[in-house]
C-alpha cells in the first residue's frame, strides 16, 4: 500500500502494516514446544549422567516461574 501524503505518521502506519504480527495460538504452540524440549533435554542429561556413572544433577529439574509467580515476587521486591 501507498501512503497519499508523505509523512512520518504514514510511514509509521505502513511499517506497522508490513509488519507481521504473532498470533496468540502461535505462542502458545511455541510455548508447548519450548516446554517438551526441556523435558527431553532432562531426561537426556540424566541419561546421560548415568551412563558416565555421574550422580544426577540436583536443581536440574526445576521449571521456570510463571508469569504471575514471577509477578508477586516483582511485588515483594519492591516491597
Amino acid at each position: 500500500p501507498k501512503c497519499p501524503t508523505e509523512g512520518s505518521a504514514c510511514s509509521l502506519e505502513l511499517i506497522v502494516f508490513l509488519t507481521p504480527v504473532p498470533l496468540v495460538s502461535d505462542q502458545e504452540q511455541l510455548d508447548e514446544e519450548i516446554n517438551n524440549l526441556r523435558k527431553e533435554l532432562r531426561v537426556k542429561v540424566n541419561r546421560l549422567f548415568e551412563a558416565q556413572g555421574k550422580a544426577e544433577l540436583k536443581g536440574f529439574n526445576l521449571n521456570p516461574m510463571t508469569a504471575e509467580e514471577m509477578k508477586l515476587i516483582n511485588r515483594i521486591l519492591e516491597g
